[in-house]
């Protein structure tokens, strides 16, 4: 076994890679590490222990063909997601094609229904308003009636009246008749003529004021 103290230049020109390579490698097999007296990376290494081969060198013409390759490759799965995307958003399209016709469907029985509600609120409106018209011709009526038979019963009141003060007058024209007829009967004397005539006088008036309230 055999170790060395190398920089990562000397180190990659060991193994036959770049000097970056060669750090990489010290750290991932964590090499141990010091400095020179100049200031540089010193690695101890056994080379005998380090099993790394580096990858040949490729043509270019053969990487190129490589980059190609992939990029056909790169192209190819592209146009397939495309494809698959647009298969998605066809059914994507349908799907919400259908949920809106739905919609549209519950749109429009929801907006004739409202329609149908709103005519019947308008003729219940209507009904209303005519019922309130008809309540106040009949309340209009019932007054007028109300008055009428006020006043019917204030005439009848009066004729009422007017009857009974009649049949006190008859009664009392009666009376006088029938006192004239028996002053008739019982003196012929000329006192008795003027009497009966101022009666009869009387009785007329009588009458002719019971005539004139009656057709008052």
């Amino acid at each position: 076994m055999s170790i060395e103290m190398l920089t990562y230049a000397a180190l990659g020109a060991r193994l036959n890679i770049s000097p970056q390579a060669a750090r990489s490698l010290s750290r991932r097999l964590r090499l141990p590490r010091s400095l020179s007296d100049d200031g540089k990376a010193l690695v101890s290494v056994d080379l005998a222990e380090i099993r790394h081969t580096s990858r040949p060198p490729r043509s270019r013409a053969s990487s190129s063909a490589l980059l190609a390759a992939k990029i056909e490759a790169l192209k190819a799965e592209i146009a397939r997601l495309e494809t698959t995307a647009a298969d998605h958003r066809a059914d994507f399209e349908r799907e919400r094609a259908d949920r809106l016709a739905v919609e549209l469907l519950q749109a429009t029985a929801e907006t004739t229904a409202a329609q149908e509600a709103t005519a019947r609120l308008e003729a219940l409106k209507a009904e209303i308003t005519r019922l309130e018209t008809t309540a106040a011709d009949h309340r209009a009526d019932f007054e007028r009636e109300r008055e009428r038979a006020d006043r019917l019963a204030v005439e009848l009141l009066q004729a009422t009246a007017e009857i009974m003060a009649a049949k006190e007058m008859t009664a009392r024209l009666e009376g006088e008749v029938a006192a004239l007829r028996t002053g008739g009967r019982a003196a012929g004397s000329i006192d008795t003529h003027g009497q009966a005539a101022r009666r009869l006088g009387h009785v007329a008036a009588t009458i002719v004021e019971a005539d004139r309230k009656a057709y008052r």
